[in-house]
């Protein structure tokens, strides 16, 4: 098997369409990002806008609109649903999964590409963004084309550098200037260590460069032209005011992603370091292939290293750093299982334990000496990620001490493909506490085209999306602040004065309204009917018509 990269890409697209797909479209929309991500299509679909991204419907121009696009064709094609919601995403992931094996099986052999392929698909932080609708695993799936399409393109044929440039202009598409910057980055400091200048003459080929303007050009032209505001808030506050300062309050110290890297690539944490120190050695300026390693480790660092600087994180942000360190963990391992080097076998397995145990261990305390939720709810969702864990580091051990390294890395295989997948059971959590689908159900039986609903103090994003209608916010603006202040309707942002007035008004009203709020409005709103909560009675559903009258 092997020996075929058919057969390697078959197993590998199964795999990762396993772990990715299975159950996907099993839990409601979590807040705020899944919702806002299925509203924007959704509002696109329902008024054939597919320029001018609206939520909620006013104008919203934080993400460019690849993304956009591509979730509105998943409805069509399935439906507004959940699954359609996140196709695009595991999708991408997928094809991630696919271009690491084919660039690791390139540089070191199909075996290593095999294991960097596994590698990713079963870390968690790949596995857990691969099923969730946002822009980061799209735009990091377009970079690792592009990082791959180059580097083929240096060591083999010219012809991938029309590759490398789609797949930039579709990042460019999904998240704006990152598309273009990080690559460009890495390749800079690429050239710097390589002292290989021609690399700026080789990579200006104009075929690709006009394919680059092709994509994207159109959409941000005509974006533009028709709102004049876009290039300002886009380009000058959603790039570089972001990135410098602290303005959208996601202000993280420098080593944030860190403790992220460190969890979200057990079981193999423990073997990165040899990976890395490993990609220095057996350089030969006269071969640029012997260079391929320190390419994987500037990819990795150098986006790294961009987002740690950033004022602005978020733990998406550094995906584009696992597949350049799949490929480098799975050459050392398969270099490991060939070389039996039961030195280095033991030394990434010392420090993988490490944490694997640390972590066991809390998943298995934590349910019962924790009291923000029942330790019943917990027990099944924690207890039995610990045992994979506990369980498959032990059976690496026994492996270690019978002397069969290859035994022990088909245990950390399967202990991380496991332990990653047990992690389905932690969406239905999820979505029992950071969805709107709860509240939504509570409304949507009873709601009729004349009816209102309103969001009392916040914005539960979802919401719009299941009710298929628009929402009065009250006291609120948050991101939509820029789209509100051009809003030629001023009835859907009002105050609380206002408010009341449509409360006692002709209309028959809906609201959700935060349970911590409710106490302080109580009193001013007669003959309020109490439909429900969500679960975690965070939050409640509020109308002034009796339904039992209707």
């Amino acid at each position: 098997m092997f020996k075929s990269h058919r057969n390697n890409l078959l197993l590998l697209a199964a795999l990762s369409s396993l772990m990715f797909f299975w159950m996907l479209g099993g839990h409601g929309l979590l807040e705020p990002d899944e919702g806002r991500y299925s509203e924007i299509p959704r509002e696109m679909m329902e008024t054939g806008d597919y320029v001018t991204p609206r939520l909620n419907g006013v104008l919203y121009f934080e993400k460019p609109v690849l993304h956009y696009w591509l979730t509105a064709s998943a409805f069509a094609v399935m439906g507004k649903t959940e699954l359609a919601s996140r196709f695009w995403p595991a999708a991408l992931a997928v094809a991630g999964v696919l271009f690491t094996y084919w660039l690791g099986a390139y540089l070191y052999g199909k075996r290593a590409g095999l294991a960097a392929g596994v590698i990713l698909a079963s870390s968690l932080l790949y596995f857990a963004i691969a099923q969730i609708n946002l822009t980061d695993m799209p735009v990091s799936a377009f970079i690792t084309m592009a990082m791959v399409a180059f580097l083929m393109a240096r060591l083999s044929d010219r012809r991938w550098l029309l590759l490398f440039y789609a797949a930039m202009a579709l990042a460019v598409l999904t998240k704006g200037l990152i598309g273009v910057v990080l690559p460009g980055a890495v390749i800079f400091w690429y050239m710097i260590a390589t002292r290989r200048w021609s690399i700026i003459k080789d990579t200006l080929y104009l075929p690709g460069i006009a394919l680059f303007f092709a994509i994207t050009v159109p959409w941000f032209w005509a974006v533009c032209r028709a709102n004049p505001d876009f290039f300002h808030f886009f380009f000058i506050h959603e790039h570089f005011i972001r990135y410098a300062t602290k303005v959208h309050g996601r202000y993280e110290p420098a080593w944030f992603f860190i403790p992220i890297l460190l969890v979200g690539t057990i079981p193999w944490t423990g073997f990165i370091p040899q990976a890395l120190a490993q990609a220095f050695k057996g350089r030969d300026n006269g071969e640029e292939s012997s260079w391929a390693g320190v390419y994987l480790v500037l990819w990795f660092a150098v986006i790294f290293a961009f987002f740690s600087l950033s004022s602005s994180k978020l733990i998406p942000y550094i995906v584009p750093v696992l597949p350049p360190l799949a490929i480098l963990v799975g050459r050392t391992v398969v270099g490991i299982w060939d070389g039996g080097d039961r030195r280095s076998i033991l030394v990434g397995l010392s420090l993988s334990s490490l944490l694997t145990v640390l972590f066991g261990a809390a998943f298995v305390v934590y349910p019962y000496v924790q009291d923000r939720l029942p330790s019943e709810l917990l027990i099944p969702q924690l207890v039995h990620k610990g045992i994979i864990l506990l369980v498959g580091t032990a059976m690496a051990w026994w492996a270690y001490r019978k002397g069969s390294l290859g035994k022990v890395l088909i245990c950390l295989a399967l202990t991380g493909v496991f332990f990653t997948f047990s992690f389905k059971t932690g969406f239905s959590l999820y979505d029992r506490i950071n969805s709107s689908r709860q509240l939504s159900d509570i409304i949507k039986p009873h709601l009729t085209q004349d009816d209102l609903v309103v969001q009392y103090g916040e914005y539960n994003q979802g919401i719009p999306f299941y009710l298929e209608r628009r929402n009065v916010l009250v006291n609120y603006l948050g991101e939509l602040e820029f789209g509100a202040k051009r809003e030629t309707d001023p009835s859907w942002f009002i105050d609380g004065q206002e408010f009341l007035a449509l409360w006692k008004g002709d209309r028959r009203v809906f609201v959700v309204i935060p349970a911590r709020v409710w106490p302080q409005v109580q009193e001013k709103l007669d003959g309020a009917f109490i439909l429900g909560t969500n679960w975690t009675k965070k939050d409640m559903v509020v109308t002034n018509r009796h339904i039992e009258e209707e």
